[in-house]
């Protein structure tokens, strides 16, 4: 593992599928895969969108009234953050010295309210916070709620500034300037295998490639961005719980590690292998790319551009949720109305 004050750092985004709809059997994969990059000295892992318990592509493929069994399994089978789960994974984190960025389907305590939710935990098993995806895409809005500001956040680790966002949130040019503004070092991005939905097989490589070398070169911050692959235990799930489709295909999946200056150190891996794509990067190289372009800096010209962010707790969790936490701490403390109104309602950055 990389000493904290060397600015190298070993990466990888995961490229693989989940045990589909199968909660424990997935986290037992994220397990493997954390304790693979121990053995392999990969100080940061990054899992594609929602791996826990996998993507809920039947949205895209299904009428909504054919969807409902569908969708009550799902909500049962996201999780909570902290959790039991997410205690198992902080604690193989902490067992390796492998820091993790997880996608998954965040259950909101006490509901059957679900978030498109990304992780962050620490190579010491520190659960450093959450983000929840701002705004769910098309069909997503079936399953997901909206994400609020209070989570739009670039976390200070050990291994550097890390943020992150999901699939399409990243056309969404003020959510990327807030991890801007944050002074984001390393973006983790999760994806679903957006290529083997109908009408996708053809663009949706491009557009996630466009959309990682941009992010990386207009923050100045290395892009760390995981997708999975569509495999038969996903495709065979759909059909006997709901039926037989045809806008959903195998394979799919797009991952990569990216230079700041939008050269690729690791990929782009596509389709259905399961592999770790791992690139060393040098933190020390992001001084060089802002000599030419600093978008929290020269580039920012502040006298002319603003950013608002309102960063007030959406959530009844958000006002008292603890973050960072031990590993051993994996009980959440429930909120009032009153946490959302004592807290911040803005903040304003150049």
């Amino acid at each position: 593992m990389s000493s904290p004050a060397s600015t190298k750092r070993t990466v990888a985004a995961v490229h693989a599928a989940p045990v589909f709809m199968d909660t424990e059997a997935t986290v037992d994969k994220v397990i493997s895969f954390i304790e693979q990059a121990g053995r392999e000295s990969i100080d940061l892992l990054v899992f594609p969108e929602t791996f826990v318990p996998g993507y809920p592509y039947w949205i895209e493929a299904y009428a909504p009234l054919d969807q409902q069994a569908a969708n009550a399994a799902y909500a049962e089978a996201s999780i909570e953050v902290p959790g039991p789960q997410i205690a198992r994974v902080q604690a193989a984190c902490a067992r390796t010295g492998v820091g993790t960025v997880l996608g998954v389907s965040e259950r909101l305590a006490g509901t059957r309210t679900c978030f498109n939710s990304q992780v962050f935990i620490e190579p010491d098993g520190t659960l450093l916070g959450v983000h929840r995806k701002l705004q769910p895409t098309y069909a997503e809005r079936i399953v997901w709620a909206q994400g609020g500001g209070a989570t739009l956040r670039v976390f200070d680790s050990a291994l550097g500034l890390i943020g992150g966002l999901a699939c399409w949130e990243h056309t969404m040019n003020l959510a990327r300037q807030s991890l801007i503004t944050q002074g984001q070092q390393i973006h983790a991005a999760a994806w679903p295998g957006l290529s083997t939905m109908t009408g996708f097989e053809a663009v949706a490589d491009i557009q996630i490639d466009a959309m990682m070398k941009t992010h990386a070169l207009t923050a100045q911050t290395f892009v760390v961005s995981a997708g999975n692959p569509v495999d038969e235990t996903c495709l065979r799930w759909m059909e006997s719980t709901i039926g037989p489709q045809k806008h959903i295909t195998a394979g799919g999946g797009w991952s990569a590690v990216i230079h700041p200056f939008n050269q690729y150190l690791a990929g782009p891996h596509t389709g259905p292998e399961e592999k770790l794509v791992t690139a060393e990067i040098d933190l020390a190289d992001i001084n060089a790319v802002k000599v030419w372009v600093d978008s929290r800096g020269h580039y920012a010209r502040p006298e002319i551009l603003g950013l608002r962010v309102d960063r007030r707790p959406l959530w009844h969790d958000e006002g008292r949720r603890e973050w960072p936490a031990a590993p051993s701490n994996s009980t959440t403390v429930p909120a009032t109305e009153t946490d959302c109104r004592d807290s911040p309602r803005t903040e304003v950055s150049p």
